[in-house]
């Protein structure tokens, strides 16, 4: 049965519209982005298909072009479409971010931080530089690196947190393994990165390691 011929009540476009988005499930949500499904299936028939097919809505979003565009009913116009959504998403969040106090909006930091790293194939080492209120002034990547590893060099971190004139940063790295446990390594890592910022009275306020949905604060894990 299409869409148009569900009760009002029950449609995703109207549910939406009468109590919120955060009420409507994924596949209706979706369905609302297809606009159409496939002969013989609604657009939250097929919203469902493709959760199933992917495995979940991260993967949906961080799939390839050629497997997203082989699925029937899908193809470059949608694809380019999840991706401009994505995208504005995470531009949204950059200007929330950039707009008030990291410290004031962490909830935010966070929320753009696994946008920004979350579902890459590579660990992705990047920071963001802080002014004295604790405005973003810069998000930069600065280092990439294998499916295990990246290198990150904190002269270079302490080189740009002063070209930038940043008085705090923080910093965050993914794992494409999905582990959200900090290894030794990463551990090492920040207690030389805060050591080297120190040196030119610059903070290390956090690190957050992204690890599928999960976005870890090395501070409040007691990790610094």
């Amino acid at each position: 049965m299409p869409i148009t011929d569900w009760p009002s009540a029950e449609r995703p476009r109207e549910k939406l519209l009468a109590h919120g988005a955060e009420a409507l499930s994924e596949a209706e949500l979706l369905a609302i982005f297809l606009r159409v499904g496939l002969p013989g299936k609604s657009a939250v028939d097929l919203a469902r298909d493709l959760l199933k097919h992917f495995g979940s809505l991260a993967a949906l979003f961080a799939a390839p072009r050629p497997a997203f565009s082989a699925v029937p009913g899908m193809g470059d116009a949608k694809y380019a479409q999840l991706q401009a959504v994505l995208e504005m998403a995470r531009r949204t969040l950059n200007e929330e971010i950039r707009g008030s106090s990291a410290l004031d909006s962490p909830e935010a930091v966070r929320r753009y931080l696994g946008l920004l790293l979350r579902n890459r194939d590579v660990e992705v080492f990047v920071a963001l530089f802080l002014d004295t209120g604790h405005r973003v002034i810069g998000c930069e990547e600065m280092a990439r690196g294998s499916l295990s590893e990246t290198r990150v060099y904190p002269r270079e971190l302490a080189r740009r947190a002063l070209a930038l004139n940043a008085a705090a940063v923080i910093v965050a790295h993914n794992h494409p393994s999905g582990r959200a446990d900090a290894s030794e390594a990463d551990r090492l890592l920040t207690r030389q990165l805060a050591q080297t910022l120190a040196l030119i009275d610059v903070r290390l306020l956090d690190h957050f390691l992204v690890a599928g949905h999960r976005v870890e604060s090395f501070a409040e894990h007691g990790w610094m």
